[in-house]
């Protein structure tokens, strides 16, 4: 799915999970709250209170009253495990196929750039 055509708190959802699988937030780590997340994306709170809630879904976050919304313990683990499955399953397929089109070889990839 195109990026644009992708439901904002879809992409909001994505660059939560980024900063989680990129350590800016580990385990236990206080999350920004709504309003300051969606002031610093440009979005609409409620569109931000939606990508919040599937991670709270998915028990990846936890929601502490009158505190604030916490990454939940294993949650990055589990959130690379199922990127990682989402990655194999859906992304790499094309690319592989596009680089056996194009007879790309192992070689010609700049793996150290990764």
């Amino acid at each position: 799915m195109a990026e644009e055509s992708k439901p904002v708190y879809l992409r909001l959802r994505e660059i939560i999970a980024a900063s989680i699988l990129d350590g800016n937030y580990s385990d236990g780590d206080l999350l920004p709250s709504v309003r300051a997340l969606a002031t610093r994306q440009g979005a609409n709170p409620l569109t931000v209170a939606k990508a919040y809630q599937c991670f709270q879904d998915d028990g990846l976050i936890v929601v502490k009253r009158g505190v604030g919304m916490f990454v939940a313990d294993g949650a990055s683990r589990r959130l690379r495990e199922a990127e990682r499955r989402r990655f194999l399953d859906t992304v790499w397929p094309p690319v592989a196929d596009q680089i056996k089109r194009l007879g790309i070889s192992p070689e010609d990839l700049d793996i150290e750039r990764v």
